[in-house]
């Protein structure tokens, strides 16, 4: 019996127009679409897959504001069987120290042998989450996963590299991140959608984990963003005449830009 826990984020839709906030330089979450960030559709099916080929439990985690129920319950009508929700004020612009501290005080409320994340997400893109709870956790962290099988108490892992493929080893319990070469997500079922509304979603604060609210949010950031402004429109390119002097003209310009 495998328990499992997959960290589930909501985040601006990809193709929406994603900016910072004018006030405090933090991501403007209310300008765009958000949505379950396609990782971790990716890691939730692997646990599904892993659960449906013996037993066990799938428990989302999810940190974020109150509209991430939304995610939550796409995780949910996919198949996961209950969901924990930190949602807290306080933790509106907690970099990834704070946000690994608050995750790890989470998975104290579940008993799992295996947690599940994406390799990275798609707004903040730092990549560092699943090391980083791996080590407040004392355990074993086998990231960048391409493919990976329970046996037992034991897992195993294919990470894929530009050098190669390297097989990684460990004992359960394990943290995981997964790669988009992981699997193709299933798409939840009208049995599935209802489901999901009848599926239990704790909610805590941070108060209710134990951790100090004066420990998280932008206040207590290691880094700040000082200024941010909208990316210049692109402007049009330079025409180039072919009077038979057309590459010569091409030369002179790239030299102009040290290109060459």
């Amino acid at each position: 019996m495998t328990n499992i826990v997959v960290l589930v984020k909501q985040v601006p839709d990809t193709y929406s127009e994603r900016k910072l906030s004018e006030g405090d330089h933090t991501l403007d979450r209310e300008s765009a679409d958000a949505v379950i960030d396609e990782i971790n559709e990716r890691s939730v099916e692997e646990a599904l897959k892993i659960k449906e080929a013996g037993e066990g439990e799938v428990t989302v985690l999810c940190v974020g504001p109150d509209r991430a129920t939304d995610a939550i319950r796409k995780a949910l009508s996919m198949g996961a069987d209950k969901a924990i929700h930190v949602s807290d004020e306080s933790l509106h612009g907690s970099d990834m120290v704070a946000t690994a501290k608050v995750i790890a005080a989470a998975l104290g409320k579940v008993e799992y042998d295996l947690v599940i994340a994406g390799n990275e997400a798609s707004d903040g893109r730092g990549g560092a989450i699943p090391a980083m709870l791996a080590e407040l956790l004392g355990l074993p962290q086998l990231t960048h996963a391409r493919q990976l099988t329970v046996d037992g108490g034991g897992i195993k892992v294919d990470r894929e590299t530009e050098e190669g493929i390297t097989h990684l080893e460990a004992s359960l319990p394990a943290v995981v991140s997964v790669t988009e070469k992981i699997n193709e997500p299933r798409y939840p079922s009208f049995k599935g959608i209802m489901a999901a509304k009848k599926k239990p979603v704790e909610t805590l604060t941070v108060a209710d984990l134990g951790v100090d609210a004066g420990e998280v949010g932008l206040g207590n950031a290691w880094s700040t963003v000082l200024e941010a402004s909208p990316k210049p429109p692109r402007t049009a390119g330079q025409r180039v005449e072919d009077e038979g002097d057309g590459g010569s003209k091409v030369a002179e310009y790239l030299v102009g830009q040290k290109l060459i």
